[in-house]
């Protein structure tokens, strides 16, 4: 398990200045995760492959 001052999630890849779309990856799991905002809403979820597979990026342990 991570330090407790470390941050869980990591922010990989971004897109947009209103319309926003970022992927984040979960450091002790390493799920990925989509997260889209526009306007007043928006939503976090696991991001999926072609065949509805979570994606895993490998996390390197200490």
């Amino acid at each position: 398990m991570r330090d407790k001052k470390e941050k869980r999630f990591e922010r990989t890849y971004t897109q947009g200045s209103v319309n926003i779309v970022e992927i984040w990856v979960d450091r002790e799991t390493g799920v990925n995760y989509v997260y889209r905002t526009g306007g007043y809403g928006g939503g976090f979820t696991p991001l999926l492959d072609s065949h509805g597979n979570v994606i895993v990026t490998r996390v390197e342990r200490d």
